[in-house]
């Protein structure tokens, strides 16, 4: 073999590799309903919220440093995501509500989607600390961008929520800039949604296992017509004894290595969930402050009590209803007739509880600041649970 052939066969090999590496890193992770999980209602194709046509979605992850907490410096387990509901087309403003369950957290912008019925932009997601610097960036990108033509840019009321990464994460160190927003704005896309400890749920707990981002979706039928709903949650809500999936109580069947278990507020709930829902069925704002509410149905069936310290706070939006907020002239709408939404309100509660189990799933186990480790759902043992009490597909 010549000395040119064996650098070109070399060569080959080490692509072969590099290809083979590749797509091992890209293999999907498992899904609840992958592991057996059962879940009632239709999902989308993706089983995402971005299966509701236009959505997209980015995030910005934040990973870094290990052991001992040296604030401004780390170790640092945060991020954030965006989630846009026209995409980058911020002119055409959509319907939403919203709804607080448990109030002890924040969503700003609020008082205007509930005043106009309209959500202007996108909606945010991060930590406790870094709604504030969230918030700005999400101006500075819009007027930097004219996404809200010559005229709009004087004001921008941004929603940005969070829940509390601080037992994880370097919470008052103030890792997220305003470039982690933008680089969330302009990877948004369309398609699958990563989930798990990724965006602004890369450092949060679930029922006390780790938690993060999860989606999912369900298409219902209305007057013959298919509308989707799709769900984004980030879930850092609960205690390990009240879990339950699929009517199981899994986490007193899995209490081991709960998080928080040594801490002085072990036995507190701690932590919040932001929920998002996202449909095309035509739905007016008083609509979908009604669909935000069902979402705390689908928490309740993971066993939540949305305690004292917990920030259960919801928006819906619908993507119907094109050029609605036009202000020059008259405009005509849809709605669905308040008497045919129960199945939207279905889609939402049944898109929710698989959301937060997804989020569960995709996540892995993490330690972060002091050390505080938190263990990811084990999948075996989870089947393990289900197939015990017969709720395990096959």
């Amino acid at each position: 073999m010549t000395r040119k052939l064996v650098r070109t066969f070399f060569l080959l090999f080490s692509i072969f590799l590099f290809l083979i590496s590749t797509s091992a890193q890209e293999k999907p992770k498992p899904r609840a309903r992958d592991l057996g999980v059962p879940f009632e209602g239709t999902p989308g194709p993706l089983n995402a919220i971005t299966d509701v046509s236009g959505v997209l979605v980015g995030h910005t992850t934040l990973i870094s440093g290990e052991g001992k907490l040296v604030v401004g410096k780390g170790p640092v387990r945060t991020g954030v995501t965006a989630i846009l509901p026209r995409g980058r087309n911020f002119d055409d403003a959509v319907f939403a509500g919203w709804f607080s369950q448990n109030g002890n957290g924040e969503m700003t912008g609020t008082t205007w989607v509930e005043e106009s019925g309209f959500l202007v932009g996108p909606v945010m997601i991060t930590n406790t600390h870094s709604v504030g610097v969230v918030r700005d960036a999400v101006i500075q990108w819009t007027v930097q961008h004219k996404k809200l033509g010559p005229d709009e840019d004087w004001w921008s009321l941004p929603v940005v929520a969070e829940t509390w990464d601080g037992w994880l994460n370097d919470i008052n160190g103030f890792h997220v800039k305003p470039e982690h927003a933008f680089h969330a704005l302009d990877s948004a896309h369309s398609g699958p949604v990563e989930e798990g400890s990724v965006g602004g749920g890369s450092g949060m707990v679930c029922n006390e296992f780790k938690g993060g981002i999860g989606t999912s979706s369900r298409v219902v039928k209305v007057n013959g017509v298919n509308y989707t709903v799709g769900v984004l949650v980030q879930c850092n809500y609960g205690r390990r004894p009240n879990l339950r999936i699929a009517g199981v109580p899994v986490g007193k069947e899995i209490p081991d290595e709960a998080a928080y278990s040594d801490a002085s507020f072990g036995g507190d709930e701690r932590g919040s969930i932001i929920i998002v829902i996202a449909t095309d069925a035509p739905l007016l704002s008083h609509q979908l402050k009604r669909l935000a509410h069902r979402a705390t149905l689908g928490l309740g069936r993971t066993g939540s009590l949305s305690g004292n310290g917990s920030g259960d706070i919801f928006i819906a939006f619908s993507t119907a209803n094109s050029g609605a907020s036009d202000q020059t002239k008259t405009v005509d709408l849809k709605m669905l007739p308040n008497e045919k939404l129960d199945p939207v309100f279905s889609a939402t509660v049944q898109a929710t509880e698989e959301a937060i189990v997804n989020a569960m799933v995709a996540a892995e186990t993490m330690t972060g600041i002091e050390n505080h480790k938190v263990v990811a759902l084990d999948h075996e043992k989870l089947r393990a649970v289900l197939k015990k009490y017969n709720r395990l597909n096959p």
